[in-house]
C-alpha cells in the first residue's frame, strides 16, 4: 500500500535503486574499471535525482509521516515493510543522496585495487543508510542498522591505511555490542505491545517509569556508540584515520548522524520520562565530549585523526540540543546535524584531495600550501571558518540555536558548551596556519591546483555552507511541526520528574 501523493514508491526506488545497481556492478568484469565507475557515478546520480521530489513535495505543514508504503511482510511475526519520513528524517535522506555522489567522484582515480568491490561497497551503503532513516518498522530498522556495518567495516578493512584492521575490528565490536543491547530492548517491546514491530504505535503506549529508564539505556548503548558520546568514542578516531576518504566522509556526513537521529525517532518520544530525567547527565556528557574532543584535537599531529577528534566534539553540541529539550535545543541539533555532514565531510574531502598527492597525512610534512594550491586553499579556508562557526556560514545558526536551547534548559551547560566553540576556533585555524602558510615545505612543491573533478567533489558543499548559512529557514522549516509533536510528548509526561533522583524516586516507591 503507497500513501503519497506521488503515486510512486518513490522511498523503496531511493533504497533499492543503488543496491541493484551494486549487484549490476558485481555482473561487470573487473577489468573494465572505467565501465564501473560510470556506472557508480550514474547510479549515484540516479538516485540523488529520485529524491529530489521527496524536497519539493513534503509537506511543511504537517508532522505526519509522509510518502509511507505499507507492505506485509512476514505475517507469522506482525513484521511489515513500512517507511515514510517526516521532518526529523528528510533531510538526511537527501544528505545520503548527495554524499555518494561526492564519495563516487573523490574515489575516481585513489581506489588501485579490487575497484569494482569498493563501489560495491559504498552503493549497499547508501541503500542502508537511507533505509535505516526510513524505516517505521523495529524490525526492518534493525535489518539496515546492522546491514550498513559489513560493508562500511570492508570499506575500512579492506581500502583503509596501515592500521585499518585494528580500525575496523574496533568499529565493528563497537557498534555491534551497542547494537545487541538494543535487539534485546526492540524484543522486549515487541512483547510488551503484544507483538507489534511498529515505531508508531510503540511510540503512542503509555510504559511504566522502570521499564522506561531500563529501555532507555538499552537504547543508549547503540545510539551513543553510533554519534559517538564520551566515554564510547575512541573506535572513531581510529577508523576516521585509517579509512579511505570515501569512507571517512560517510562516517562523518551520514553514520555518526544515526545515534542521535536514534534517540529523536526513539529515545525521546517512546521513554519521555526517563529522557526528562535524563537531561542533566546527557547533557553533562555532551559538554564532556565538547571540551574533551576540542582539548584533544590541539594535541593531534596526524590531520585526519585532528578532525576526526573535532567530530567528537561537534557531535557533542548536537546531542546537547537534543537534550535540552526545547524548541531552539532540538531544532539546532538536527540543523547542526546537518551542518556537520556538510562541513566535515567536506573537510575529509578536502584531506583526499591532498592526501592522493603527497600520501601524507602528518601536519609537519606540510607548509605553505597555499601558494602552491591557492584554489584550493581557499575552499579549505571556508569549510575551515564554517566549522569554526563563523556568522553567515552554516555552523554558525546551529551552534547558535544549541547554545539557546542548552543556556534556556540549564545555565552552567551553556557555558561551559560556548567554551568549545572558543577552542574549536584555535585548533582549526592552528592547522590551517601549519598546512597552509608558513614556509614551503620541499614536500608540497611543483603540486598541481585542485582539479575539475575534485572541484565538482566540493562544491555542492561550498553551496550548502552558504545556503544554510545565510537562509537557514529554508531547513529549518521541515523540522517544525515534527519537533513540535515531539515535545509534545516529552511536557506533559515528564512534568513531574525533572531530575533524575525525582524519577527515581517515582520508581521505587
Amino acid at each position: 500500500m503507497i500513501m503519497n501523493n506521488l503515486g510512486y514508491p518513490v522511498l523503496s526506488t531511493l533504497i533499492f535503486l543503488p543496491v541493484i545497481g551494486a549487484l549490476l556492478i558485481g555482473l561487470m568484469n573487473r577489468k573494465h574499471e572505467g565501465l564501473i565507475k560510470v556506472s557508480a557515478l550514474v547510479l549515484s546520480l540516479l538516485t540523488f535525482a529520485a529524491s529530489l521530489p521527496i524536497f519539493f513535495n513534503f509537506d511543511k505543514l504537517t508532522p505526519k509521516m509522509q510518502f509511507v508504503e505499507w507492505y506485509s511482510w512476514i505475517p507469522a511475526f506482525n513484521i511489515d515493510y513500512l517507511i515514510g519520513v517526516d521532518g526529523i528524517s528528510v533531510l538526511f535522506v537527501l544528505l545520503s543522496t548527495l554524499v555518494t555522489i561526492l564519495c563516487v567522484l573523490i574515489s575516481w582515480n585513489s581506489v588501485k585495487i579490487k575497484v569494482k568491490e569498493f563501489f560495491m561497497a559504498l552503493l549497499l551503503i547508501e541503500g542502508a543508510m537511507i533505509g535505516v532513516f526510513c524505516s517505521l518498522d523495529f524490525f526492518l530498522f534493525y535489518v539496515f542498522w546492522e546491514a550498513m556495518l559489513i560493508p562500511m567495516y570492508l570499506l575500512i578493512g579492506v581500502w583503509g591505511g596501515p592500521n585499518r584492521l585494528y580500525a575496523s575490528i574496533k568499529f565493528f565490536l563497537y557498534t555491534l555490542v551497542g547494537s545487541v543491547l538494543m535487539l534485546v530492548g526492540i524484543v522486549y517491546l515487541y512483547l510488551y505491545a503484544g507483538r507489534d514491530f511498529n515505531i508508531l504505535h510503540l511510540a503512542n503506549l503509555k510504559y511504566p517509569l522502570g521499564m522506561q529508564l531500563l529501555l532507555f539505556w538499552a537504547f543508549f548503548a547503540a545510539f551513543a556508540v553510533k554519534v559517538p558520546m564520551f566515554p564510547v568514542h575512541t573506535w572513531l578516531p581510529d577508523a576516521h584515520t585509517e579509512a579511505p576518504t570515501a569512507g571517512s566522509v560517510i562516517l562523518a556526513a551520514v553514520l555518526i548522524k544515526m545515534g542521535a537521529y536514534g534517540f529523536l525517532r526513539f529515545s525521546i518520544p517512546m521513554f519521555p520520562d526517563a529522557a526528562r530525567a535524563m537531561t542533566v547527565p546527557m547533557m553533562v556528557l555532551s559538554v564532556i565530549a565538547i571540551i574533551y574532543g576540542a582539548v584533544v584535537c590541539l594535541a593531534q599531529t596526524d590531520i585526519k585523526r585532528l578532525i576526526a577528534y573535532s567530530s567528537v566534539s561537534h557531535m557533542g553540541f548536537v546531542t546537547l540540543g537534543i537534550f535540552a529539550l526545547n524548541t531552539q535545543g532540538i531544532e539546532g541539533g538536527i540543523l547542526q546535524m546537518l551542518n556537520h555532514g556538510v562541513v566535515t565531510g567536506a573537510l575529509f574531502l578536502s584531506i583526499g584531495i591532498i592526501y592522493d598527492r603527497t600520501h601524507t597525512r602528518q601536519i609537519a610534512d606540510y607548509g605553505g600550501v597555499a601558494s602552491v594550491l591557492p584554489v584550493y586553499a581557499g575552499l579549505f579556508m571556508l569549510f575551515t571558518l564554517a566549522s569554526i562557526g563563523l556568522p553567515g556560514t552554516n555552523g554558525f545558526i546551529g551552534e547558535f540555536l544549541i547554545i539557546l536551547g542548552g543556556f534556556t534548559a540549564n545555565r552552567a551547560a551553556g557555558v561551559f558548551a560556548a567554551t568549545g566553540i572558543i577552542i574549536g576556533a584555535a585548533y582549526m585555524l592552528w592547522l590551517y596556519q601549519r598546512v597552509f602558510f608558513l614556509n614551503v615545505n620541499p614536500k608540497v612543491e611543483g603540486l598541481h591546483d585542485i582539479n575539475m573533478r575534485e572541484l565538482l567533489a566540493v562544491a555542492p558543499m561550498a553551496v550548502l555552507v552558504f545556503w544554510i548559512g545565510l537562509y537557514p529557514n529554508a531547513f529549518l522549516s521541515f523540522m517544525h511541526p515534527s519537533v513540535q509533536s515531539l515535545l509534545d510528548k516529552v511536557r506533559p509526561a515528564s512534568a513531574n520528574f525533572s531530575t533524575l533522583a525525582d524519577f527515581l524516586r517515582a520508581v521505587f516507591a
